[in-house]
């Protein structure tokens, strides 16, 4: 796929920059050089790689899943401007 200049002002203008003659002309050989990368990677077989997080191997940091009993609800709405029974209070709001 190559990109003309047209192509690039049409980019560069919905990406509101001001883009010169001079400088599209500059933008039109990079574009083409990482569409060209582009090009090169889909040509790679991938088929049966495993996707991955991280090119070394790591397990993944986890919390350990455990129930708690929680009865924090006094400590969470202490901050609260207002609260009653362990429930946060708002205005009322009609519209």
């Amino acid at each position: 796929m190559s990109v003309d200049i047209d192509t690039v002002k049409r980019v560069a203008k919905l990406a509101r920059l001001a883009v010169t003659d001079e400088r599209a002309e500059r933008m039109q050989g990079e574009l083409n050089a990482i569409l060209g990368f582009v090009e090169q990677l889909n040509e790679v077989d991938v088929d049966g790689v495993e996707p991955m997080t991280s090119v070394v191997e790591m397990e993944m940091r986890k919390r350990a899943d455990v129930v708690t009993d929680g009865n924090k609800a006094a400590e969470i709405v202490s901050n609260a401007p207002a609260s009653e029974d362990n429930f946060f209070m708002v205005p009322k709001v009609i519209e």
